[in-house]
């Protein structure tokens, strides 16, 4: 057995002090916000791989429709790409006379995709789900009144790839196996769901209950991921909540072992999560917080809080800090939502 490790973990602490965040937030005028979010949007777009995504008919059909208590649960399919399908379900609120604002709610890990947010607990292991992590927010919201499209990002329910397909992992992802296949083809995990919810929100805006209407988009954990990448690259997205996925990247993700998703190539030298929320300036943008939650890293809430800083730079120099709000509840890594529907019917509902 050896009696030492030579590790580089250290190394790359050193290394992310020196070369990390170079595009980091730093106008002071709203001539460099400018700039800076049109080049840091391009950049982001190139390092994801977006840039070599295929657009292609989204041909839409559904394929289920049943009814549940104040709305309509429909299973639907899209195309994203050529050869690239995507199935979510669409709650649709009972008695709509007239357009109501869209809404994506993202999943994140141990949901079975779309059927966490769904409230689908007739799934196995799902009820367990929506207990621990208060997952059916996507019910919560339908309920209040929002055309509400829950997808299945791809290596989760029915997007799982091949190593992946017994009924025991149904709650399970398969990030890594995507990534692998991804990176050598230029291609990430993020940004291949953050292409498809763009596409989700091209169909969004063909449903009759939604002309004409705001959209926004909410998330958990990888879902907070999903809805951070895609309200800072569309502008479409009027409203956003991220939940428990806001956190300096060394604390979080460099520091702790975490999933092959968010890693992409090359980013931290430009940016940290601080700086994505900056991006989304001046749309509404809420950001959930538990103090328990072991993903905020060794220095638990400290670390969010920083990031929450550099976005807040940004909103006030649009003299918008009211736009902004971070939500810190006592609690584990779940969603909290007690702040966050509120601030969904003040901004898509006015």
């Amino acid at each position: 057995m050896a009696k030492k490790f030579y590790q580089t973990h250290e190394y790359f602490n050193e290394r992310f002090n020196v070369v990390g965040r170079r595009m980091g937030f730093k106008a002071i005028t709203l001539d460099e916000w400018r700039v800076w979010r049109q080049d840091m949007h391009g950049i982001l777009y190139e390092l994801m791989g977006l840039d070599r995504m295929v657009k292609t008919s989204l041909n839409p059909h559904v394929t289920e429709e049943v009814q549940r208590e104040g709305y309509r649960r429909q299973r639907v399919e899209i195309d994203t790409e050529p050869g690239v399908t995507m199935p979510f379900y669409v709650l649709v609120p009972d008695k709509v006379s007239r357009p109501i604002p869209g809404l994506i709610a993202a999943h994140g890990h141990v949901s079975g995709g779309k059927v966490s947010p769904a409230g689908a607990i007739e799934f196995p292991g799902v009820a367990q789900q929506v207990l621990e992590y208060n997952y059916d927010y996507g019910v919560k919201c339908a309920q209040r009144g929002y055309l509400v499209c829950c997808p299945d990002a791809r290596g989760f329910g029915e997007r799982r790839e091949s190593l992946y397909e017994g009924d025991d992992c149904f709650l399970g992802r398969s990030c890594d196996q995507l990534a692998n296949m991804a990176m050598p083809l230029g291609l990430t995990v993020a940004g291949m769901w953050t292409w498809d919810l763009m596409r989700l929100l091209d169909y969004i805006q063909t449903r009759p209950e939604c002309q004409g209407q705001k959209m926004g988009c909410i998330g958990l954990s990888g879902g907070g991921l999903q809805t951070l990448y895609l309200s800072a690259l569309d502008e479409r997205v009027a409203c956003a909540v991220d939940s428990g996925y806001f956190y300096g990247v060394k604390d979080a993700l460099l520091n702790l072992p975490n999933c092959d998703c968010n890693y992409i190539p090359h980013l931290w030298e430009y940016a940290d999560m601080g700086d994505l929320g900056a991006m989304i300036a001046p749309r509404p943008f809420l950001i959930e917080t538990g103090t328990q939650d072991s993903l905020n890293g060794s220095r638990g809430v400290i670390n969010t809080v920083e990031q929450f800083e550099i976005t807040k730079q940004a909103y006030d120099l649009l003299g918008l800090p009211g736009n902004l709000y971070h939500d810190i509840f006592e609690g584990l890594h779940r969603w909290n939502g007690i702040a966050a529907y509120p601030w969904l019917d003040r901004w898509l509902k006015s």
